[in-house]
């Protein structure tokens, strides 16, 4: 059931990313001709007003094509104008024929190529007004808003997530109360778990407050890993009811890039309740860091380190996949991690991502004329390129990942 309830998530992620261009592109009166759920040629389909809606057989994400996308692409109508065009040239010359030895059938030639002529000009019409609402024919500003709206619903849908986790949830602080305790540390003949940390050197208050000051007890030479303070650290607990004031001398520490003094003890948390703008406040947090943490992968992806934080698609699908496995709550917080990466990496300005639209949009903006869209094709290579190199990093991560020690998450 977890592998079912994984993919219609990402089943729901690309039908929301495309519906948020759809409802944009229609909003502005651009003609949307399909709207399609996964990639490859429809197996299923049906029509409604102007709009084809189906579903493709591969699912690798989806689409919504907008006619004039491309602004050389031929409408149905301009093929069918030929056809008929053809169609009337052949009735002329018919009729021309038909005029010396037979009057009655070069009349009836010349109405049905009356009638042609009507339908052609109604076609041409069509095709004019179609036009006229083309993707490349909209301003600037509607086309920017038709393509960032795609991943406004993503940014949007991890807000969501991540909104109702905190208000439901509440947030996560740590409190002063001993939880464990390092072998052979400096407060193991000290300290106990269950211990609450009142003060240190006289200072009180945060978790946060309490690790500063302790961080100031360094060691007399070079700070060395497991140097001893020169000065001990007073430091008072309450246990059980009662207070007792402990002197104990911090070693420093440059396991896991901590490189400050320690006493080696890690302070419980607790979950305490937030309110809907306390909720919203952890959302936007959260969603920030990721950002930031995500451009500043991608931006130094040449560096060996940095490369093997990315993943592709196949990682967040088994991530998903467990977390619905062990926990509903933190399949969901995966599920809007994805759609916030999602819009992250959309926006990136390459072509075809939706960044890359909304750069060219601006470009003609600024330039004050349109660009040429072979110099946009010639553009859209290089993204695709990238794109390409990026996934394959990905994928590779994750074949090592999921060969290896695997995510995690159970």
């Amino acid at each position: 059931m977890s592998y079912v309830l994984a993919f219609l998530g990402f089943v729901a992620l690309i039908i929301l990313h495309e519906a948020g261009h759809f409802t944009a592109a229609k909003a502005v009166g651009m003609r949307v001709e399909r709207f399609s759920l996964f990639m490859g040629p429809l197996l299923v389909k049906f029509r409604r007003g102007e709009t084809e809606y189906g579903i493709g057989p591969f699912p690798l994400g989806g689409y919504v094509r907008i006619t004039g996308m491309n602004p050389h692409e031929e409408l149905s109508e301009d093929r069918e104008i030929k056809e008929l065009d053809a169609q009337l040239d052949r009735l002329r010359d018919d009729a021309d024929a038909s005029a010396a030895h037979d009057p009655s059938q070069a009349r009836e030639l010349r109405a049905q190529e009356q009638a042609l002529t009507g339908r052609i000009s109604e076609l041409q019409a069509q095709a004019d007004a179609i036009r006229g609402r083309a993707y490349f024919n909209q301003k600037v500003w509607k086309r920017i808003v038709v393509i960032l709206a795609g991943p406004a619903v993503n940014l949007l849908i991890a807000f969501v997530i991540f909104w109702a986790i905190a208000l439901s949830n509440g947030q996560q602080v740590a409190n002063t109360t001993v939880q464990t305790v390092t072998v052979h540390g400096p407060s193991a003949a000290y300290i106990r778990p269950g211990d609450k940390v009142v003060s240190v050197d006289g200072v009180s208050g945060s978790e946060d407050a309490i690790r500063k000051q302790i961080g100031t007890h360094r060691c007399a030479g070079a700070q060395v890993n497991n140097c001893v303070a020169a000065t001990p650290a007073r430091v008072v607990v309450n246990r059980d009811g009662k207070l007792i004031t402990l002197e104990i001398r911090p070693r420093y520490s440059t396991a896991s890039g901590e490189d400050r003094p320690l006493l080696g003890i890690g302070f419980g948390t607790t979950q305490e309740p937030v309110g809907v703008g306390g909720a919203a406040s952890l959302s936007v947090n959260n969603m920030w860091y990721v950002t930031t943490r995500t451009v500043s992968v991608v931006a130094r992806i040449f560096e060996p380190q940095e490369r093997k934080q990315l993943h592709s698609i196949v990682y967040g699908y088994t991530a998903t996949q467990e977390s619905f496995a062990t926990s509903t709550t933190q399949a969901f917080y995966v599920l809007g991690l994805i759609s916030l990466s999602l819009a992250i990496i959309n926006l990136f300005p390459f072509l075809p991502l939706d960044g890359g639209h909304v750069f060219w949009a601006v470009a003609e903006k600024v330039r004050g004329k349109r660009i040429p869209f072979e110099v946009m094709e010639r553009a859209g290579v290089v993204g695709f390129v990238l794109i390409l190199l990026v996934f394959v990093i990905g994928l590779s991560n994750d074949i090592s990942t999921l060969s290896g020690p695997g995510i995690g998450l159970h």
